[in-house]
């Protein structure tokens, strides 16, 4: 494993005004040119979009998820599935450093992103996560108009161009624009919850990111805008790479292209749950045909 160790930050004055991944308040620092996406004409479907080699995390010490090497693969979807208190949550957050965010937390190991390591020392953060969106479990939109809400990101980031195309745009392929674009001066907390969460996602799209991270992004919604969410994330993966943590796992195996099953090792000695990559492999393969006992019986619901 190499011992490259990487902690929480502690400037404050990197984090966000208001919370989203996607829309980070400060762009003191230029990206490194090895974090600029490739155009989609030179990216072929089959490229890895994340090299994870030995990722550990661990809070204030103790190990919460241990050794976790995989590849994730360019506009594909990849759902990670497990037992609560896997570590689903926590890796994900490392994919766009939010775990930077909080107090005692550090993670070892190596994330590769277009060729570079994402905990380098060279590597904003900041602008890490302009690159790698991320849309939580509970809608939570900003206490500002349908349109402020979606323009606020750019304008954090110095967008050019027109904004009202740009805020457009970013409702459209969130599949949003018909149901609000009468009304975009309204304030966004009289949307229903499948309207927020959909609001969140053309947030997160607005700053043009490369990926977009979801977690558990319709636990909080009924079936149907469940649905619409589902159907949203299969036609903008033609864009954009997505991975997806969710506990629903005929979730997973409708909209995922590869699964990660992760599940918690108590057996290995540590006094903590320390949470384990499995298994990953196409979807099909995982619901299917899983190489791992485990794996099978959390998907037949043996356990979890």
């Amino acid at each position: 494993m190499p011992d490259t160790t990487r902690t929480a930050e502690s400037d404050p004055t990197k984090t966000m005004d208001e919370p989203t991944g996607s829309t980070s308040s400060s762009s003191a620092h230029e990206v490194s040119p090895h974090l600029e996406p490739k155009p989609a004409s030179e990216t072929p479907s089959t490229e890895t979009i994340f090299d994870c080699r030995n990722v550990d995390v661990l809070y204030s010490g103790k190990l919460a998820v241990a050794e976790v090497t995989a590849p994730l693969m360019k506009r594909e979807i990849t759902a990670l599935i497990g037992p609560s208190g896997c570590g689903k949550s926590t890796f994900l957050r490392c994919l766009n450093r939010m775990n930077d965010l909080i107090p005692g937390a550090e993670v070892r190991g190596e994330i590769i992103y277009h060729g570079q390591d994402l905990y380098a020392k060279d590597v904003d953060p900041v602008q890490v996560r302009k690159h790698i969106g991320m849309v939580f479990q509970k809608p939570n939109p900003f206490p500002k108009s349908i349109y402020e809400n979606i323009a606020f990101g750019p304008r954090i980031v110095g967008m050019k161009g027109d904004m009202d195309e740009i805020v457009e745009n970013a409702l459209k392929r969130a599949s949003l624009w018909d149901d609000v674009k009468d009304r975009l001066k309204d304030n966004a907390f009289g949307m229903s919850g499948g309207q927020q969460q959909r609001l969140c996602i053309a947030r997160a799209l607005a700053v043009e990111p490369d990926v977009l991270l979801m977690d558990e992004p319709c636990s909080a919604l009924d079936p149907i805008s469940t649905n619409r969410i589902e159907d949203l994330m299969l036609e903008i993966k033609e864009q954009y790479s997505i991975v997806i943590v969710t506990h629903n796992m005929q979730q997973a195996a409708r909209v995922s292209d590869k699964t990660a099953f992760f599940t918690v090792d108590l057996s290995a000695g540590e006094s903590n749950r320390v949470g384990r990559l499995v298994e990953h492999d196409v979807t099909e393969k995982i619901f299917t045909q899983p190489e791992d006992k485990r794996t099978e019986e959390y998907v037949t619901g043996k356990f979890g």
